[in-house]
């Protein structure tokens, strides 16, 4: 299977898994939910926003669909970030502020790779938003939020090592090691050296947390300290999803790059 086709199919069940959430217990999909807390018909608008998240999400599985589907799927992420501003306005320099801001810009910018390769796949004529400049944007953005991530690992590094699973030794080790991949990912897809490979171990990397760190969470006894509450289990597998499969789509703009000559 090429890569792009493996990234396109796990971007759209990550976004379907996030509309599923959404539905479930019926709050947005967005880290930043709080800044819509006073919003008229609330609930009628995350209902709709889930319809049209999961829509997207069968819709990138179809060539005549996928560009609407991914183009919806871009658009939320994009008002996901949106919605995160003003919290880093209110606290510039919290770590917690940035983070719905990185979880919504690392998904918008595999939105807008992915619309790129599709673009060109269709043999539409070429516009700046698909353009290799915009596609290198769009990496380096995406190669920005690893190297926040990474920094968060070493900011939150007990709260980090918890999550290591029991079974591996040296927690405190494993979370700035795991924080050390995440910054020289980004660092080598901001700056291209060695930026296919960079992204493949970093798209490994996020997968390996969904398997070895939040799917045994739920078949723990007792639940880990940071995995209390059903709700905050869910949404921790739903994002590492979403980040994991956006990290694969965004390796497999480094394979189309070197096949498909620049417009």
């Amino acid at each position: 299977m090429r890569m792009t086709t493996l990234g396109q199919g796990l971007f759209a069940i990550a976004a379907a898994s996030l509309a599923i959430l959404s539905l479930a217990y019926g709050d947005f999909g967005w880290g930043a939910q709080s800044v819509l807390a006073g919003v008229p018909w609330r609930q009628a608008w995350v209902y709709a926003s889930a319809l049209m998240l999961l829509a997207a999400g069968v819709g990138l599985c179809f060539p005549r669909t996928a560009l609407p589907g991914v183009l919806t799927i871009g658009a939320y992420q994009l008002i996901g970030a949106a919605l995160s501003v003003p919290l880093i306005l209110a606290k510039p320099l919290g770590v917690d502020a940035w983070y719905p801001f990185c979880e919504a810009l690392t998904p918008l910018a595999a939105a807008w790779i992915l619309y790129a390769a599709l673009r060109r796949q269709s043999q539409t004529p070429a516009l700046p938003i698909d353009s290799a400049g915009a596609v290198r944007t769009a990496q380096v953005l995406f190669g920005l939020t690893c190297v926040f991530y990474g920094f968060s690992h070493f900011l939150y590094a007990d709260y980090t090592a918890g999550m290591v699973p029991a079974w591996l030794p040296g927690h405190l080790g494993f979370a700035y090691f795991t924080g050390l991949g995440h910054a020289a990912a980004g660092l080598a897809i901001i700056v291209a050296t060695l930026p296919r490979l960079a992204a493949i171990l970093e798209a490994t990397m996020m997968s390996l947390f969904g398997l070895l760190v939040w799917v045994p969470s739920f078949f723990a006894h007792p639940r880990p300290a940071w995995a209390t509450q059903p709700e905050h289990q869910w949404s921790e597998l739903v994002v590492n999803v979403v980040l994991a499969a956006s990290a694969w789509v965004v390796a497999s703009s480094f394979v189309t790059r070197s096949t498909t000559p620049p417009r």
